[in-house]
């Protein structure tokens, strides 16, 4: 059914018609009204069987949350920002002992200084802690993610994580087609664990193990990332042919026919993305989009495919590597390498600035002319840079950057949170 309806609500609404058992978590912006919602769902007695457990810690919602998954539930939460850096030695874990647990993160900037704000540098920080992820463009897409995620995660035993821009998806109201209960469970079947604590045949998850097996166990989840890379388009297909609507899957191709040069991203900024390459095309551009769902695992085989024909690639990332450059970049770099491709990197949107058309068009006129550098910082103001490297170089005690850009900017002293 169409509803107006506030992103992080519309979450809300398709987790619980999943059904999960057991959900936990720990509020923390932009993830609360998702998980306020769902616990009015509980107390009302509309989200039943299913105990919705308050914790205090976001380290404690993950470990409930493996220890609720390891007796045979279905599991369910959320978290953002600090609050997946606080449980990651959980997080690890959950993927580690082949949990099945679906978690939304609200992606927000990381600190310090402090942002509330969105960017995703929270996603990249936990990109290698073994779990699915997958970005929503839109909040349908992300309201139909959370069923592809629960089907996934039981299917190849592995915790998902579905990630929403914050404040831009989970506090946008639009237009979702949230299904019927039937028709999810139609899709989605009950649980039925690979793995379980039961008393009357007792186990260990979770032991120790040393050098002579760990190699091997690490291997096995690789592989069963592998096993999920083949899935996910199953489950797309599937999901697509059963609600009407495609969503999902490894990648979101958008005007790649004839596409010289390919823009790709993550995330909700692929709307824009996809308004300035039209704008573009209508004057001869040959530019083309290259969303990517499934970050992790990373679909290089499909990426390859997408990109054989072009010439130059842009990575719009929202997050980087300090020291680096651009995380997706990275990945993308790695699949048309073998052709000596430009990949050039333009970070943008980090601690929620808007990413504007205005400010995107010339970044891409000057990619598809080849003057880009490899590294790009959208908007950067130089001025402010400059004036703050000046000051650390005239004096040791310079004080702290974050306060000194500010002042710079005649921002000192605001209310900003």
């Amino acid at each position: 059914m169409l509803q107006q309806i506030e992103g992080s609500r519309a979450v809300a609404e398709m987790v619980a018609l999943c059904r999960p058992e057991v959900v936990c978590a720990y509020p923390i912006s932009p993830q609360t009204h998702i998980i306020e919602a769902l616990g009015a769902k509980v107390k009302r007695g509309d989200l039943a069987p299913c105990e919705f457990i308050n914790v205090e810690s976001e380290f404690a919602a993950m470990s409930v949350a493996i220890g609720a998954s390891a007796t045979g539930a279905r599991v369910y939460t959320a978290t953002a920002s600090q609050g997946l850096l606080f449980m990651i030695e959980a997080v690890y874990n959950a993927a580690g002992l082949g949990l099945p647990v679906v978690m939304t993160l609200a992606n927000r900037a990381i600190g310090a200084p402090i942002n509330i704000w969105n960017d995703h540098s929270d996603a990249m920080a936990a990109r290698d802690t073994g779990w699915v992820q997958l970005f929503a463009e839109t909040n349908q897409e992300a309201a139909d993610l959370h069923a592809q995620a629960f089907r996934l995660a039981e299917a190849v035993s592995l915790p998902v994580m579905v990630c929403m821009d914050g404040f831009i998806l989970t506090h946008a109201i639009e237009r979702v087609d949230l299904p019927s209960q039937e028709q999810v469970d139609a899709f989605l079947p009950g649980y039925r664990p690979r793995q379980l604590l039961d008393p009357a045949e007792p186990v260990s998850i979770g032991a120790m193990v040393g050098p002579e097996a760990f190699t091997e166990v690490r291997y096995l989840a690789h592989v069963r990332q592998l096993e999920a890379l083949e899935r996910i388009p199953e489950i797309a297909a599937e999901f697509c042919g059963h609600f009407g609507r495609c969503s999902g899957g490894l990648l979101r191709p958008y005007r790649l026919d004839g596409a010289e040069l390919v823009v790709v991203a993550l995330g909700s900024v692929l709307g824009t993305i996809k308004d300035t390459v039209d704008a573009l095309r209508d004057e001869g551009a040959r530019v083309g989009v290259l969303g990517i769902t499934t970050f992790r695992p990373f679909p290089a085989e499909a990426v390859r495919a997408a990109l054989a024909d072009v010439r130059r690639v842009v990575v719009v990332e929202k997050a980087f590597s300090i020291g680096h450059g651009g995380v997706l970049t990275a990945d993308v770099a790695g699949t048309v390498s073998d052709r000596a491709v430009p990949v050039a990197t333009v970070v943008a949107g980090l601690g929620g600035r808007p990413i504007t058309r205005a400010s995107l068009r010339p970044v891409f006129q000057a990619a598809a002319a080849g003057r880009l550098e490899p590294l790009t910082f959208l908007d950067l103001d130089r001025e402010v840079v400059e004036r703050e490297l000046a000051r650390m170089a005239s004096r040791h005690r310079s004080g702290p950057t974050a306060e000194n850009v500010l002042r710079d900017l005649g921002a000192a002293g605001s209310k900003i949170l």
